[in-house]
């Protein structure tokens, strides 16, 4: 399995409001560096392009801004597919500072060699639909949501070819799922620094 997927873009989602961690999650420090260099790392090791989603004020004249304010991850998952040339795109939020690069270079590869429009881990919990890989043709799907004012993600997966990784297949790739644990809260973080990752 290669390094890195040719023709991949990876977009890190680091547009969020941080309400409940109140601070901006994106530049908290984890293990010595922001949350945001963190996901940039690792997308890096696995994508070719690498960009932000989020405000250019905060992130530079290169962040991709929503098209459609205020409507959440969906909106930025809009974004991504809008500005990408690539036809495979993994999206992360910027709040997932455990994923394993060789997971998502496994399920990059996964998304290559199938034709599912959407390629997402499915847990006990639900879908992770910010760490997964999106062709570029779910924008139609995503734009016509956006523009009704549906902002849920998991439903749109119904109306297209989606490729869901589930819990048994994790295990048995010898993949933990807490990976997938974001830091949406202080105590969140708290445990995080603790754990010293």
């Amino acid at each position: 399995m290669a390094t890195i997927q040719p023709g991949s873009t990876g977009f890190i989602l680091a547009g969020g409001k941080s309400s409940r961690m109140g601070a901006d999650k994106a530049f908290l420090e984890l293990g010595g560096k922001t949350l945001l260099e963190r996901a940039r790392g690792l997308v890096a090791d696995v994508c070719g392009k690498v960009a932000i989603v989020g405000d250019r004020a905060r992130f530079g004249p290169d962040a991709i801004e929503d098209i459609f304010p205020d409507s959440g991850p969906l909106g930025g998952i809009h974004a991504a597919l809008t500005a990408t040339r690539s036809d495979l795109n993994l999206v992360l939020a910027v709040d997932t500072p455990f994923l394993e690069p060789k997971f998502l270079r496994w399920m990059l590869h996964r998304a290559a060699t199938t034709h599912a429009i959407v390629t997402v881990p499915r847990l006990a919990a639900g879908y992770q639909p910010l760490c997964a890989v999106y062709r570029r043709s779910f924008k139609g799907f995503a734009e016509e949501a956006l523009k009704n004012g549906k902002f849920k993600i998991d439903p749109l997966y119904a109306k297209v070819r989606t490729c869901p990784v589930a819990d048994a297949e994790l295990n048995q790739l010898a993949f933990d799922s807490r990976m997938f644990d974001n830091l949406n809260t202080r105590a969140e973080f708290e445990r995080a620094l603790k754990a010293k990752i």
